[in-house]
Order: C-alpha cells, then structure tokens, then sequence
C-alpha cells in the first residue's frame, strides 16, 4: 500500500448542514455516505477513494458500513480501511465511522443475527478489516426474535464499555421494539443515539409502524436509507431502464418488477414538481426526507463523486409548503 498525500478543503464545513442526533451530543452531517453499493471488489478502488475525498472535502463527515457490505462480504471493510491508512485515516478524529452486525455473515450457528457471542466477534473482525480501534457508532442490524432483547442490548453495552464503540444504534427495529430496547439501554446506562430505517417518498414504514414517532418522542436520531428508492427517485428512470441500470446489471438491490408503468407515471409527475422547485429529483427526495427535523441525516450510495455533490445540494433547500407535501402524497400513494 503506498500512502496517498491528501489534504482536505479548507472549506470543508463552510456550506454543510450538521443535525443533532436526538438529544445527543453528536451531530451528523444532512447528508451521509453509505458504501452499501460500490465500495466492494466488484467497485474500482481509485473510484472509492476519490467518492470519499470529494464526500469529506464538501463536509460529509459520517461514513456508514456493515460487516456484510461487498462484495464479497467485508470488502467494503477492507477497501475503506485502505483508504483510511493511506490518506483518509489522518482526519480521523473529524470522521464518523459506523458499522453493523445483524445479518449472515460466516456459516455456521455463530455468524448471524443477535447473539452476543455474534455480535462481539463480528465488531472485532469489523475492526480488524478497517485498522481502527473503534467505531463511532455499533449498530445492531435487525431484530432477533429468538435472542433475548437483553442480551443483544448487553453485547451493545460491551462494546461501548471495551471502548470499541462510542455510541450504539438500532436497525430496521420498529417502534415497539425501539421503545423495548431503549428502556434496556437506558437501564445499562449505553450512549444510544440513533435509528437507521429505510425511509422515502414510495417507503413510508417508518410512519406505518411507529419508529419515526417513537425515535422523536424519545429523543433518537434517525438515518434514512434508500432515501432515493434504490434510485427510483432519480431521473435515471423517467424514460424507462437504461442498459446500465442495477435492475439489468445487479439484482442484489432494485427488482425489475419494482419499475411498473404506474411507477414511471409516479416519477415523472415527482420530476415535474422538482423542477419547478428548482432541484433534481434526488434532491427534491432527499430534502423531503429531512423536512421535518426528524430524520437527522440521509445516507445516501453514489457510483461516482459527481453524484455526491448533487446529493449535497439537497441539504440547501429541504422547506416544502403544504400544498407541495400534499401533492407529494397524491402522486407517491
């Protein structure tokens, strides 16, 4: 590995919106980087470092991973802490570096969802991958209903008190079971501050069954992912599906079937607000997400820097009127 020389933009935090999470004392930046997508052995790496300088030097600070984030699983792991020794790494203390642990990971009864033992080993190994003492945020990935809530929520309070993480969040949990586990973290005296769910204009589950209500009421942050429907909420499908589009080329993600003729009339008609607000459609879906307060931060995949800076731009325009909120929830139902 040779070392990169990279020096950030003075201007880093000059224009980029930074939200508390909950009541907190940490604040993330309006919009996040997730390496979800392209961050994996199948990406080009040189593509990977340049989509986190531009994120960094246009003050995205939060960088969100999983065990499971490739492919193959942990290689985006991997090729992030590459980035971090080589060039990035020196900011480290300006960064916030998240991970999880929830879903398969290795065979076997040990490798997946919400022991302790599972949980603790796959933080060691999240380490290991990245070259970092800690992260700043452990999140369990999704709910183990065979696992007792308590054990899960004690493997969390482990890592913080091992100095492993600094803060704990929750994933894909929905409000009864955010409320349940909350009360266990409290009681354990963990520093937990966030909620990631998947949440946008066509995904409103987090307002269905009662995460967004109880994460505000309890003074949680939360991150939203897939904020721009796998990129349904873009114009990459106003005229149909490209040949490179994910549904033709990775089917990991965005189903063919998901793009049906009254979803294309649906995105058009969301394009068309757009830009009588002034916005791309991603922007326009990603400042609809943080109207409110509420949601803390998006985390928002890219494919190339280029994206990334359009995505930033949501961050400057997220007030709609009552007529446009109205018009988005004619058109997305």
């Amino acid at each position: 590995m040779n070392e990169i020389i990279y020096t950030a933009s003075e201007k880093r935090y000059d224009s980029m919106p930074y939200n508390r999470l909950g009541l907190s004392g940490l604040k993330l930046p309006a919009v996040s980087l997730g390496l979800w997508h392209n961050f994996g052995n199948t990406g080009n790496f040189d593509n990977m470092r340049e989509m986190c300088f531009t994120a960094f030097d246009n003050g995205i600070t939060h960088f969100d991973l999983a065990n499971n984030y490739g492919p193959p699983e942990g290689s985006a792991e991997i090729n992030f802490g590459r980035i971090l020794k080589e060039s990035l790494g020196v900011y480290r203390d300006e960064l916030i570096i998240s991970t999880k642990a929830g879903y398969l990971m290795w065979p076997g009864p040990y490798g997946d969802l919400g022991s302790r033992k599972y949980l603790l080993a796959s933080l060691d190994q999240s380490l290991k991958r990245m070259g970092i003492d800690y992260v700043d945020i452990f999140y369990h990935h999704r709910m183990d209903p065979d696992t007792p809530l308590e054990e899960t929520m004690g493997a969390l309070a482990s890592a913080v008190s091992s100095g492993k993480a600094l803060y704990v969040g929750l994933s894909n949990y929905d409000g009864e079971q955010l409320a349940k586990a909350a009360a266990i973290l409290s009681d354990l005296k963990v520093p937990f501050v966030i909620n990631q769910n998947r949440y946008s204009i066509f995904d409103r589950t987090i307002e269905e069954n009662g995460l967004k209500e109880t994460a505000d009421k309890l003074g949680k942050g939360i991150i939203a992912f897939s904020p721009l429907a796998q990129g349904l909420l873009t114009d990459r499908y106003l005229d149909g599906i490209p040949a490179d589009s994910r549904i033709m080329t990775d089917g990991r993600f965005l189903k063919e079937n998901a793009l049906t003729d009254k979803r294309i009339e649906q995105i058009r008609a969301l394009n068309d607000l757009a830009v009588k607000r002034g916005q791309t459609l991603a922007q326009m879906a990603l400042g609809w997400v943080l109207r409110d307060g509420i949601v803390t931060s998006v985390l928002a995949g890219a494919s190339r820097p280029e994206q990334i800076l359009d995505n930033i731009k949501a961050a400057q325009n997220t007030g709609f009127t009552v007529e446009e909120l109205e018009l988005i929830d004619q058109i997305s139902h």
